[in-house]
């Protein structure tokens, strides 16, 4: 499905101009209502209009027209409106209007709509428009109704105070952060709330007090988690610095389309990390970061899932640290668990498992078993990141630290996303993930007890043709009894 606009939103200018109304009715009465939020001049056309329709024209003093439609009528204006209510009238109309290059909309006649009138949440002079290119007027309504909830009925109050202050800001302060900080803070901070107060004096010294006070503006770094995929399980705190960054630099895992979501002028920087295919070294990244940082810019470092989950964080904080350079971290949701949630497989369960174990396949590849081995033998369950490449290392070792050939597992790629995987099996059958060679995506396998409670309705066996949803079962309510 094609996700572009047949329609380019726009603003057409209309203040002092001439918009031309035609209708007797409630179609050209909605019309007029919308044009009341804007400075135009509106010239309504009628020759019978419905008695409510004539007191709103007369009650605000509306230039009004009262004669039969004539093809000179929409001489000199900028929009034309056709809202007689008749199919065929409002056709003439349209030609009329076109024959003079002047845009033209017919109410409920989407292939006679040079433009078409959006749902409006009016904080002036901040509008927000919600279109649907007439698929749905009643969802546009919704929307508007969301949105009006969301804005502060001061908005349009401080932006108008933003405009008295442009001209200074301009010759003050350099383009680029310096200033977007300082309309950030304008926007966000004291002077906002003096105006939703209604203290325009004390918000007028709050923003002169912010101007005189800002230096030059010292970078920072965010390290952010972009969670396991989906755009919607990004979290607020992360959409909002990343409309603040300047520069966006991001890993191979993340999605294009929650990159996307940073500030579209900002700077995006890959450094693709991916097994056997790294664009760049992790002392590369670090430095990266650091001069990005001392250079004055503003720099989300995207990392998929959450970035102190094996995200390197610490060698990144540290370099940080080191040069002096600030940052701040903002947690994302770990594939761990936007695994479990596809699955609906408990991570923990009372009478089971009471542990939880983040590990790497790698870490179960060495000699060495690792000291948390004794906690899987116990009943915690494992969420192994990383693991499909090293699937029957992880399973021997497993086995021969003693976890039962029979313990339930549960491996899914593209965790969160669209195009999800979701299979299950036992320990025994894990060594087959590693010929799964459609799996191109990231995967996560989680191991133990408890994920014998997972829901396997829409996963697929491992091993092919295998089914392991009853023996599962029973596995799962032997552990209750042990335990």
């Amino acid at each position: 499905m094609s996700e572009q606009l047949t329609v380019f939103p726009a603003f057409f200018r209309v203040a002092q101009k001439c918009v031309a109304v035609f209708g007797n009715g409630d179609e050209a009465y909605a019309k007029v209502r919308l044009l009341m939020n804007t400075q135009a001049r509106i010239v309504v056309y009628v020759d019978e209009p419905e008695l409510d329709f004539a007191t709103f024209l007369e009650r605000n003093a509306i230039e009004t027209i009262r004669a039969a439609f004539t093809s000179s009528q929409v001489d000199g204006a900028t929009l034309v409106f056709a809202a007689t209510g008749d199919a065929t009238q409002d056709r003439i109309i349209v030609a009329a209007a076109r024959a003079q290059k002047i845009p033209v909309n017919a109410v409920d006649q989407p292939d006679y709509c040079d433009f078409l009138t959006p749902a409006l949440v009016n904080r002036a002079p901040v509008a927000v428009a919600i279109g649907t290119e007439g698929a749905g007027p009643v969802l546009a309504q919704m929307i508007r109704a969301q949105i009006d909830q969301l804005l502060s009925p001061s908005l349009g109050r401080v932006a108008s105070l933003a405009q008295a202050y442009r001209g200074a800001v301009d010759r003050l302060l350099p383009r680029g952060v310096a200033r977007r900080v300082f309309w950030h803070r304008f926007f966000s901070g004291a002077v906002a709330d003096q105006v939703a107060l209604g203290k325009d004096a004390e918000a007028r010294r709050e923003a002169t007090k912010l101007l005189q006070s800002m230096e030059k503006v010292a970078g920072h770094v965010w390290l952010v988690g972009a969670g396991p995929g989906a755009e919607d399980l990004l979290t607020l705190r992360a959409q909002r610095v990343m409309m603040q960054a300047d520069v966006l630099v991001y890993d191979a895992l993340v999605p294009q389309a929650i990159v996307d979501k940073g500030r579209r002028d900002a700077e995006r920087i890959s450094v693709g990390k991916r097994k056997g295919c790294h664009s760049k070294s992790q002392d590369e990244i670090n430095q990266l970061l650091v001069r990005l940082g001392r250079e004055g810019k503003r720099v989300v470092r995207l990392k998929s899932g959450d970035p102190l989950v094996f995200g390197r964080a610490g060698e990144e904080m540290a370099a940080l640290r080191d040069a002096g350079v600030t940052y701040e971290i903002v947690p994302g949701i770990t594939s761990a668990f936007a695994a479990a949630a596809d699955f609906e497989l408990p991570l923990t369960l009372r009478g089971v498992s009471s542990s939880l174990i983040f590990t790497t396949g790698h870490d179960l590849a060495g000699d060495v078993l690792p000291d948390w081995a004794r906690l899987a033998i116990s009943g915690a369950t494992i969420s192994v990141y990383m693991g499909r490449t090293v699937a029957a290392s992880v399973a021997a070792r497993l086995m021969e630290a003693g976890l039962p050939a029979e313990t339930t597992v549960a491996v899914i790629e593209n965790a969160s996303r669209a195009d999800r995987r979701l299979l299950h099996g036992t320990l025994r059958d894990l060594p087959d993930l590693e010929h799964r060679d459609e799996l191109s995506g990231p995967v996560m396998v989680i191991i133990g007890d408890a994920v014998a409670g997972a829901n396997f309705e829409r996963s697929e066996p491992l091993v092919r043709g295998k089914s392991i949803k009853g023996e599962a079962v029973l596995r799962h309510k032997e552990s209750e009894t042990r335990n």
